[in-house]
C-alpha cells in the first residue's frame, strides 16, 4: 500500500522531498497544501512541478477513508460522517456548527475494547487502532465539508474533541502524533485550548498527558460515584477503581493547574438519584488523604449528559426533573456543573450513539 501523506510529519515529508531530490521548500508546500489549503489529491497541487504531482499521485495516497455517507439534522448544523476503512471496519465522525464556533468529533479506533454498557460503540468490540492519519483525515474532511456552506469559504475549525469512537489512550501514540500535526503553527494550527480528549479513565494516560507540552483540554468519563456502580456499567473500572482514577486526576491537576471535565451519562434509575449526585460531590470533594484526597473545585466541572438511545440496551434516558434534580444538588454542594445540549440525537451522532450505523435505521442525508 503506498504511503498516506496523511501519515507524515513534516521532517518525514521532508526525508521524502530530499530521497526524491527535491528541494527542501518541496515539503513545506505539500504540507501546506494538506493543512491549510485543504487539498486531497497531489494533482490540484498546481504549484508543483507536474512531474512531483505525478510522482506523488502514483507513489503516495491521500488517505484511506472512503466516505460512504453524510447525514444532517438540526437544518444542517450537524453532519456525520460514515468512512469505510480499507480492511472492512468503518468509523464515523460528527461536525456540529453552532453560531459562534464549529466542532468537529473524531474516532481514535474502529469500535472499541472498553465495554461500557450504554454506549453503542462498545457493542462492536475493538476492530484496529487507527493510524495518525486516518485521525487526522477526519479533521481535513470536517474542514471541508464546513467551506462548504454559503458565505462560509473561509471558516476554519474552532475545536476538535476525540470523543467519537474508541478511546483515545489505548491508540496514545499515534493519537498524540495526529495532535501535534493539527497543533503544528506550520500546518493545521489548531490551539491547543481547542482541542480536548475524553478518556474512560485510563489512569496512565491522564498521567502521561500531564507531562506533554501542549495543553489540551481532559474530559473523564466518570459515570458513576462508587465502584460498585462503576465497575458494574463501566467494566475498565476493575482496573483502575475510583480511588486510583481520582489520584491520577489530581495529579494531572497539580502538574498542569488544567480544568477537568467529569463527563456523568443519566440513566433513569441507574445512576441519577440525588443520593448519587451527593455521593458524587463527596467523591470529587474527597475523605481523607493520599488517594481518598479531593480534588481542587476549582479545576472541576461536571458535565452531565442524559443517555442517548442505544438499540438493545435496557436502559432508559432520566425524565428532565431528575436531571435537574441531580443538578441542584450538584450546585448545592459547590461543584460546577452544566447540562450538555446534545446534538444529533435523530441520526445517532450524539454521545455513546456511534457505531457506524450498523445497528440503527437513520433517516438519509
Amino acid at each position: 500500500m503506498n504511503t498516506s501523506l496523511y501519515d507524515l510529519t513534516l521532517a518525514e515529508l521532508d526525508a521524502m522531498m530530499r530521497a526524491w531530490n527535491q528541494p527542501a521548500f518541496r515539503a513545506r508546500q505539500v504540507y501546506r497544501h494538506i493543512y491549510s489549503n485543504y487539498t486531497d489529491t497531489p494533482t490540484a497541487m498546481t504549484d508543483l512541478p507536474l512531474a512531483l504531482r505525478e510522482r506523488l499521485a502514483a507513489e503516495t495516497s491521500m488517505g484511506s477513508l472512503r466516505l460512504t455517507r453524510v447525514q444532517t439534522a438540526d437544518d444542517g448544523q450537524t453532519r456525520k460522517a460514515l468512512f469505510a476503512l480499507p480492511d472492512g471496519a468503518v468509523v464515523e465522525t460528527v461536525l456540529m456548527i453552532y453560531p459562534d464556533r464549529s466542532t468537529v468529533c473524531v474516532s481514535t479506533q474502529a469500535g472499541c475494547a472498553m465495554g461500557c454498557v450504554f454506549c453503542a460503540t462498545a457493542k462492536l468490540g475493538l476492530l484496529r487502532n487507527l493510524s495518525s492519519g486516518e485521525i487526522v483525515e477526519q479533521v481535513l474532511w470536517a474542514s471541508r465539508e464546513l467551506r462548504k456552506r454559503p458565505g462560509a469559504a473561509g471558516a476554519r475549525l474552532s475545536n476538535i474533541v476525540f470523543m467519537g469512537m474508541g478511546e483515545p489512550f489505548a491508540n496514545y501514540e499515534r493519537w498524540w502524533s495526529a495532535v501535534e500535526r493539527l497543533h503544528d503553527p506550520q500546518g493545521f494550527n489548531l490551539g491547543a485550548r481547542g482541542m480536548t480528549v475524553s478518556t474512560v479513565g485510563l489512569a496512565q494516560g491522564i498521567r502521561r498527558l500531564a507531562a506533554e507540552s501542549l495543553p489540551i483540554n481532559l474530559a473523564i468519563s466518570l459515570h458513576a460515584p462508587d465502584d460498585a456502580l462503576r465497575s458494574a456499567m463501566m467494566p475498565v473500572n476493575k482496573r483502575y477503581p475510583l480511588a486510583e482514577l481520582m489520584d491520577a486526576t489530581r495529579f494531572y491537576m497539580m502538574e498542569t493547574n488544567r480544568r477537568v471535565s467529569f463527563e456523568y451519562v443519566l440513566m433513569q434509575g441507574q445512576n441519577d438519584s440525588p443520593q448519587q449526585a451527593l455521593a458524587l460531590a463527596q467523591l470529587l470533594r474527597g475523605f481523607g488523604h493520599g488517594k481518598n484526597a479531593g480534588l481542587p473545585l476549582n479545576l472541576c466541572h461536571v458535565n452531565l449528559i442524559p443517555w442517548n438511545p442505544v438499540p438493545g440496551t435496557p436502559l432508559g434516558r432520566s425524565e428532565r426533573q431528575r436531571v435537574l434534580a441531580f443538578q441542584q444538588v450538584l450546585h448545592e454542594q459547590a461543584i460546577p456543573c452544566t447540562v450538555r445540549v446534545e446534538r444529533g440525537v435523530e441520526i445517532a451522532a450524539a454521545c455513546g450513539q456511534l457505531a457506524g450505523s450498523s445497528t440503527i435505521t437513520l433517516n438519509p442525508a
